[in-house]
């Protein structure tokens, strides 16, 4: 009988270790039970540049995870269908410019905006997902004019798991570390090292973190990467910012011979500045060993996404994922 036995083995209830050990457990148990029977909504297919986020749905299943599949036509389709003045477009729209800043920003892209995250929302409550992942280039930007990363920011702030690039394996991850942290996570890239210090790395994504996560509000802009190809003006919805100083964990996940297999270190951002022409939403980690772990994560196989969420939930989520789920769980 699988079963969890926190140390010290005895403690008298008014100890604060008495009070950390229910918290460890009850961080467990959540991630157990949330991830038992969890049902992902991918909404789009996987574009083939992004090989890299590719998982097993088969295996997923094996392990309580069920993915349910949306065809992108049909979310265009229902988002041109959806008027401006409807109640719940005009009502999204007050949400959306409640949240974070739109000066400068076209007021059809903020209606536009609003009526893809109602048809996202129906979705979510049509068919009881837990969390989605969402294709977010090109067709958005081509077909629509914009990029939906300030929805998946807003809907991870309501607690619905939400991936860009559809990397469902991000969004499983996402699901288990907000399970045990009781807030948000956030979907970031290892691409960029912080000058000469080899334990700080420059975390980041386009502007889909969740604004409670932020160091403030933050600012609707275009997608500076995409409007090389697109042009001025296709792809208004990224949240720039700045990801607030916090202790993190992080974890990945990826699906191999039929098995899960994963990954879970800490960290902790801090107040370093970023240079001010880096685009998106980013903050400097401080991981120590830093070289070592990116090795590591490498060599297993691991790609260019990572999940974070605040705090120290390393632990809780190991055993839960390994212990109870049948994962295979690497620590780094």
């Amino acid at each position: 009988m699988k079963f969890t036995a926190p140390k010290p083995h005895t403690v008298h209830p008014n100890d604060s270790k008495f009070a950390a050990q229910v918290e460890y457990f009850d961080s467990l148990c959540r991630v157990v039970r949330g991830l038992r029977s969890l049902t992902v909504g991918v909404i789009g297919a996987r574009t083939t540049a992004f090989k890299t986020v590719r998982i097993d749905e088969l295996t997923l299943q094996k392990h309580g995870v069920t993915v349910e599949t949306f065809d992108l036509s049909g979310v265009l389709a229902r988002t041109r269908a959806l008027t401006e003045d409807s109640r719940k477009a005009k009502e999204k729209a007050q949400r959306l410019m409640e949240y974070t800043c739109w000066d400068g920003v076209p007021q059809e892209a903020l209606r536009t905006l609003a009526k893809l995250a109602v048809v996202i929302d129906e979705l979510i409550d049509e068919n009881r997902l837990d969390a989605i992942a969402l294709r977010c280039w090109l067709e958005l930007e081509t077909e629509l004019g914009i990029s939906p990363c300030v929805l998946l920011s807003e809907l991870n702030d309501r607690g619905i798991a939400a991936a860009c690039e559809l990397d469902i394996g991000t969004a499983v991850t996402r699901r288990a570390l907000s399970l045990a942290s009781r807030r948000p996570a956030i979907c970031l890239d290892w691409n960029n090292n912080y000058g000469q210090e080899e334990d700080k790395c420059i975390l980041f994504h386009c502007g889909s973190v969740p604004r409670s996560l932020m160091s403030d509000a933050g600012r609707i802009t275009g997608h500076e990467i995409l409007k090389t190809t697109l042009g001025e003006g296709r792809a208004y919805g990224c949240n720039v910012g700045r990801i607030a100083t916090m202790p993190f964990t992080y974890g990945s996940l990826l699906s191999e011979g039929g098995k899960l297999h994963g990954y879970l270190g800490e960290g902790r951002f801090t107040e370093d500045p970023i240079p001010p022409e880096f685009f998106g939403c980013a903050g400097v980690a401080h991981i120590p060993n830093l070289q070592d772990t990116l090795q590591i994560i490498g060599y297993l196989g691991f790609r260019h996404h990572v999940s974070v969420a605040p705090g120290r939930v390393k632990e809780p989520v190991r055993e839960a994922l390994s212990k109870y789920l049948g994962y295979q769980v690497s620590t780094v």
